[in-house]
């Protein structure tokens, strides 16, 4: 338990002030090294703690102090985490899951908002937040009329700070794009990177799914409308380098495999690939147990790892140790490395979410677009 509230608990039943005046100057949860202490006060028949922990028990009970409306729950916690989390709580007509109301730090996803517990040693990067110094790039929408799909997609595309028609730059397409916009703070990532010079200015198309879980699972419709109607349409319109190398393609879950999917089915068009957090479920092990969502997606993983060709020349792939995801991402370093390709990865004590992708972009954008690479093609 934190010591400061241990020390307040040994003095007998603290009264309903006295508990007021201390988390008045101390939020939750309480972190003291790798002891994390979770807190909720109220009425209730019972109080848990829902996270998204691979591999633990998802709801873990608090115990109530005696004599006051104060749940707790005290844990260890690796250093450098990050966990998304809700408490249930529960009254004798029925529960509710809410946001931790003791807790300031919150991240938000396309299904809402969760708490955030960040461990001893955790801090938000410094280049996820808008930097005065930084000049801004530009956000500019466009779109286009596919044929793969039979209807119009819309796209957003960032040019960088000092966009010069006269130059040429690096293009990087975004699976999932508005969501890195709103949830990853992808536009101000690559001002501040850039302004940096960890990466080369460079054109950035935030490009969107209508239904994801079909388009993203290994769909050629959707590889066709990417390589053979998107990527042309930047290229006729935008200064971008007619090079495999200066090309990429990135996107997080399923929009990693439709990343590599892509790239797999049309290589030579992208040199550099961002996966993160592949849902890259296979079935060494037996049956697809992820549902039927997953089938295209187990039966593309097969054939890529009977026979993964070479889709591009430079990988990055992160993933968190808390996703479910972390034993296939492992899995699939050593096959592209034995396949020749150059791959860096990364993990992280985090989840299956956008803030955990966020954290991974500085490592990823630079490793598949280092800084000085724009002066290869001026």
């Amino acid at each position: 338990m934190n010591r400061a509230l241990e020390a307040l608990l040994a003095d007998g039943t603290p009264t309903a002030e006295a508990l007021d005046a201390f988390f008045a100057e101390h939020a939750a949860p309480l972190v003291d090294g790798t002891e994390v202490t979770f807190v909720y006060r109220g009425e209730a028949t019972g109080v848990f703690l829902h996270h998204w922990i691979f591999g633990l028990e998802s709801a873990q009970p608090f115990e109530r102090v005696d004599g006051t409306d104060l749940w707790l729950l005290t844990e260890d916690v690796p250093a450098d985490s990050r966990i998304e989390y809700k408490i249930e709580v529960e009254h004798v007509d029925g529960s509710r899951l809410i946001r931790d109301p003791l807790n300031p730090h919150l991240a938000r996803d396309p299904f809402g908002a969760n708490s955030v517990l960040r461990s001893a040693g955790y801090v938000d990067p410094e280049w996820t937040r808008p930097d005065p110094e930084s000049r801004p790039g530009e956000l500019v929408t466009r779109v286009i009329r596919s044929e793969a799909f039979g209807r119009r997609r819309r796209f957003r595309v960032y040019l960088p700070a000092r966009y010069n028609v006269r130059r040429r730059y690096p293009l990087l397409i975004v699976h999932d794009g508005d969501d890195y916009l709103r949830f990853s703070a992808m536009q101000t990532v690559l001002d501040n990177l850039i302004h940096r010079m960890e990466i080369p200015p460079m054109i950035v198309a935030f490009s969107n799914p209508g239904d994801r879980l079909i388009e993203y699972a290994n769909h050629e419709p959707h590889a066709r409308h990417i390589v053979e109607e998107l990527l042309p349409a930047l290229e006729d319109e935008f200064p971008i380098v007619a090079a495999e190398a200066a090309r990429g393609l990135m996107g997080a879950s399923f929009g990693a495999v439709a990343t590599l999917s892509t790239a797999w089915r049309y290589p030579g068009t992208f040199g550099r690939l961002l996966l993160q957090s592949g849902s890259f479920a296979f079935t060494d092990i037996g049956r697809n147990r992820r549902g039927p969502a997953f089938e295209p997606v187990v039966s593309f993983v097969n054939a890529f790892r009977h026979a993964p060709g070479r889709p591009a020349a430079r990988l990055f792939v992160s993933c968190g140790v808390y996703e479910s995801l972390i034993y296939e991402n492992r899995s699939l370093v050593p096959l592209l490395q034995q396949s020749g390709m150059r791959v860096r990865f990364v993990e992280a004590r985090d989840g299956h979410n956008w803030e955990n992708w966020r954290d991974r972009l500085q490592a990823g954008l630079s490793w598949a677009f280092p800084g000085p690479l724009w002066m290869i093609y001026e």
